[in-house]
């Protein structure tokens, strides 16, 4: 047993048993791919898929269990060779974030432009998914860390690190009739239509469990992952938006009215996420340090407020 064999088993059950994609990923043929896979199960000496006809669909219990501990060997072997990258390159390298569309597009900017400067050698990667992609993402070592609000702090096999905490505000045209309210309640919102985020997104069943702990249903007429899309219906008079406080840009989104809600609905915490026991790289630890200077600056940081 080796590791490319340990690679190709658990890129084979990655790559949903597709041995054409898998031996692409891993840059190999296919019969290479498959002489891994049956000559593990000949030293181990039992069948680790479930096979129609010669096609593999799925795992067997014994399956699951050895891809769990082939995921735990590649996991070490990978912390080895960065700590040995550690001394020989400390300041290059590769930092693959996996994040949602609302944190790469109004929170990660300055930060990953102060990373670039400290670090001009390291490559930047965001690959962008909804939480429940984004845990899988780390758990699988498609990247180093994710970044979102959900999810990912229920996951027992994860180290979770608290970046900052956020709330809501309202947006709406700057003649909608829910803005001459000097104080803007659950009820009075429930009465118009509302466009926010989608189910398992940016804090949305927090917003839900709110209006219904309070009796109310809201009207929500449209729901998004992405906070531009938000912003496209709430322009076009579809309702007022309720969005991530931190999404609003003063310059971008002039022609949209703001009112903090955070009176109403809970504080959310977006943490960072990685597999417990994973070596960090020194720039790895320096990039999670700069997203939490928000809470020593927070003049630098639009809408984030400290933990």
């Amino acid at each position: 047993m080796d590791l490319k064999t340990l690679r190709s088993l658990v890129s084979l059950v990655e790559n949903d048993f597709n041995v054409s994609r898998t031996a692409e990923q891993l840059f190999l043929v296919q019969p290479a791919v498959s002489q891994h896979i049956q000559r593990l199960e000949q030293e181990l000496g039992t069948q680790l898929f479930v096979r129609q006809g010669k096609r593999l669909v799925g795992l067997t219990d014994t399956g699951e269990t050895v891809v769990q501990y082939a995921r735990k060997v590649l996991a070490e072997t990978r912390n080895i060779i960065e700590v040995g990258r550690e001394h020989v390159e400390q300041a290059s390298g590769v930092l693959r974030i996996g994040t949602t569309h609302t944190q790469a597009r109004y929170v990660l900017p300055p930060v990953i432009k102060a990373f670039n400067k400290a670090y001009p050698k390291v490559e930047l990667q965001i690959h962008q998914g909804n939480p429940q992609q984004l845990e899988e993402m780390a758990m699988d070592d498609q990247v180093d860390f994710s970044m979102c609000t959900e999810v990912l702090g229920e996951n027992p096999q994860l180290t979770t690190v608290p970046c900052y905490q956020w709330n809501r505000s309202l947006i709406a045209l700057h003649d909608h009739p829910i803005l001459a309210q000097k104080k803007i309640s659950l009820k009075s919102l429930s009465q118009y239509p509302i466009i926010t985020y989608v189910l398992g997104f940016t804090g949305r069943g927090h917003f839900s469990s709110t209006f219904s702990n309070a009796g109310l249903k809201p009207r929500v007429v449209l729901s998004a992952a992405d906070t531009d899309v938000i912003k496209t219906y709430v322009r076009e008079g579809m309702g007022v938006g309720i969005i991530a406080s931190m999404a609003y840009t003063p310059k971008q989104d002039r022609d949209l009215e703001l009112r903090d809600l955070s009176k109403l609905f809970p504080w959310e915490i977006t943490v960072i996420a990685y597999p417990k026991g994973k070596y960090l790289r020194h720039y790895q630890q320096h990039f999670i340090e700069l997203i939490q200077s928000c809470v020593a600056e927070p003049n630098r940081w639009s809408g984030l407020l400290p933990i």
